[in-house]
Formats: C-alpha cells, sequence, structure tokens
C-alpha cells in the first residue's frame, strides 16, 4: 500500500496540474490547503505579499517603485503587482501549474489572469484555472483568529475555544505566558473580515457565473477539506 501511495505522489509531480486559485476569509484555511497541494503537488504556492517583498529584497525594478508605497503602507498600484505576477508566473517552477493565495483580489485582476493564461500552456496542453473557494460561518472565523494565542518562547500555537492550553493563558512546553497578536482583536478581525466580504463578493460571482467555481465546507475537518481538495483537482486534470 505504502509502494502505491509512493508511486501515485510521484505521478502526480509529473503532470500538468494548471492554475489553481484559492479563495477564502482570513482564517478560512487556505494558507494549511496550499500546503497540502505543494506537497502532494510539487507546485509553487504564490501570494502577492511574497512577489512584493521578493522584488523590494532584490531591488527590481519594480521593486523600486513598490518600496517607498509599501514603506508608507499604501495599497501597490495594480500596474506594479501585474507585473510582477506576470514575471513570477513565468518562472521555470511553474511550468506545470502553480498555487495562487490572495491573488486576484478584484474582478479587474481575475480578466486580466485570465486574458493572461489564455494562451499559457502546461508541459504543452491547456489546462484551466480551477478556482477553490473555501467558506467558513463568520462566528466560526472569529473564533479560529480572535482565540489564537501564541507563546513567545518557542512558537508554539494555541486557540483558547478549539485547542486550549492545558492551564489557561500558559505554554504547555516552556510555561511562558501565551500572547495575543494585536491585529487578532476583535475589532480588528471584524473589520478585516468586512473588507474582505465587500472585495471579494463579486469575484466569487465572476468565477461562479464561468462555472469554475468549487465551493468547499472550511468546517470541516482539515483532512476532510484536504481530500474535497484533491477531489477537485484531480476531476478538472
Amino acid at each position: 500500500m505504502a509502494a502505491n501511495t509512493a508511486a501515485d505522489s510521484t505521478h502526480k509531480k509529473a503532470v500538468a496540474i494548471g492554475p489553481i486559485i484559492l479563495l477564502g476569509a482570513p482564517g478560512a484555511g487556505k494558507g494549511t490547503q496550499a500546503k497540502h497541494i505543494v506537497e502532494r503537488y510539487g507546485i509553487p504556492q504564490i501570494s502577492t505579499g511574497d512577489i512584493l517583498r521578493d522584488n523590494r529584497e532584490r531591488g527590481t525594478e519594480l521593486g523600486k517603485e513598490a518600496a517607498p508605497i509599501m514603506a508608507a503602507g499604501g495599497l501597490v498600484p495594480d500596474d506594479l503587482v501585474l507585473a510582477m505576477v506576470a514575471d513570477r508566473l513565468s518562472q521555470p517552477d511553474c511550468e506545470r501549474g502553480f498555487i495562487l493565495d490572495g491573488f486576484p483580489r478584484t474582478v479587474a485582476q481575475a480578466e486580466w489572469l485570465d486574458r493572461f493564461l489564455a494562451s499559457r500552456t502546461f508541459l504543452g496542453h491547456k489546462v484551466p484555472p480551477v478556482v477553490i473557494s473555501i467558506e467558513v460561518e463568520y462566528n466560526q472565523l472569529l473564533q479560529r483568529l480572535t482565540g489564537r494565542r501564541s507563546c513567545p518562547a518557542d512558537g508554539k500555537i494555541y486557540n483558547i475555544y478549539s485547542h486550549p492550553p492545558k492551564k489557561n493563558g500558559v505554554c504547555d512546553i516552556c510555561g511562558s505566558q501565551l500572547v495575543q497578536r494585536e491585529d487578532d482583536r476583535e475589532e480588528v478581525i471584524s473589520e478585516r473580515l468586512k473588507s474582505y466580504e465587500k472585495k471579494t463578493l463579486p469575484l466569487v460571482d465572476y468565477y461562479r457565473k464561468q462555472g469554475r467555481l468549487h465551493v468547499l465546507n472550511g468546517e470541516l475537518p482539515v483532512d476532510h477539506v484536504t481530500a474535497k481538495t484533491f477531489a477537485v483537482i484531480e476531476k478538472n486534470d
């Protein structure tokens, strides 16, 4: 059985997967599912935040333009973001496919991506994008995010609702006092979730009208969501 599983994994890492677009609010579990997709299919996970930081650190022309805007906490204009994304998706590690996490964020970006992918092939094959939206009810998202506590000493993460420490407020491993990040406070999270919903609903509708959208219940156990994610990707394959 183990040999068959290994052979299956090797096969999956040799075929064209194509573009995978992950949608979902903060705390929905996109990052967790992206890691599982990377492990199974051997394609890179790409986020606009990573692309922006990479260009800034490497001192590319685009990075030099974006750096002062990022330093001031402003939004980098679409023309710069799209140019960086186009460059990243043209790299050799994307020849079999890639995962986009946090992009596109708007319908305009989705339309640009469709045009960019129109003539793109993966290992010589046309592979349509797979769009997966991981949906979690608002109050569940609040619990996941506002309940997070971390140990400043060893980095272990807890959740006071779903995975609490044995002793309230104290790390099980080293006994340090657990802390809550400023951006995990309820008032901050609430605004983030409202902003996400306002900006992303049109994007969800855009992909739904194209018949590309696959909605998964992110409140199921993680391994169930992963199995459903793989099933969607491999049905498209």
